[in-house]
């Protein structure tokens, strides 16, 4: 971090970690000002993304679920450690294009995939936040947002995955809108922040309620 980060938090700011293994979500809160800890949470995304699935929960649901099986779990641990009264944050998105939803790419054949099922359609990203602090949930936020994806050629989605190779695989819709991914898309309404996986005013301005942040 630098001197600006650490000197942006309030003296008495409670520790702030983040319960994610996301480079993304670690750059939004450290361009933000913030000091914290990344400690990620290892829940069994998947398992727990297919069982929901089954019953038809609705993605903001998952994703908020899975944001708080995160927070809590890295809140508990830092509880169990006498860590009292961290704050703890758990993040999680959802990409729903008309009731199908896109989890992140295996390997480039499965992200050419996702693009091809995008090209031409507008998805809903869904990014959820939840606050842990001694094991419990204490603030939870949904935000949306809608991309409208241009008609893409199979010969367009080749050079553009040739150009950004892995870094495809590390969003839910192979593509990344502060990069060369910014090509793909036709219309974007919603937060860049939203977009990249974490509601970032709302959560400001609860850190800012909770004096970790100046008013």
């Amino acid at each position: 971090m630098t001197d600006l980060q650490t000197d942006f938090m309030t003296d008495n700011a409670a520790p702030l970690i983040l319960a994610s293994q996301s480079k993304v979500r670690a750059t939004l809160l450290a361009q933000a000002g913030l000091t914290f800890e990344t400690l990620p949470a290892h829940v069994d995304e998947e398992a727990v993304k297919e069982a929901m699935k089954a019953e038809a929960a609705p993605p903001a649901h998952i994703a908020e679920t899975l944001a708080e099986m995160k927070a809590v779990k890295i809140s508990q641990k830092c509880l169990n450690r006498g860590a009292k009264g961290a704050l703890v944050i758990g993040a999680d998105q959802m990409l729903d294009c008309n009731g199908v939803l896109f989890d992140k790419p295996e390997d480039l054949t499965h992200a050419k995939a996702h693009l091809q099922a995008l090209s031409g359609k507008t998805h809903t990203l869904i990014s959820a936040a939840i606050v842990a602090r001694d094991g419990e949930a204490i603030w939870r936020h949904l935000s949306r947002a809608k991309l409208t994806m241009r008609p893409l050629s199979s010969d367009f989605i080749d050079r553009y995955l040739d150009q950004v190779g892995a870094l495809a695989l590390t969003s839910v819709g192979a593509y990344q809108v502060e990069g060369l991914g910014i090509h793909l898309f036709s219309k974007i309404e919603g937060a860049q922040a939203v977009i990249q996986g974490l509601p970032l005013l709302e959560l400001l301005d609860f850190l800012r309620a909770n004096d970790v942040i100046p008013q």
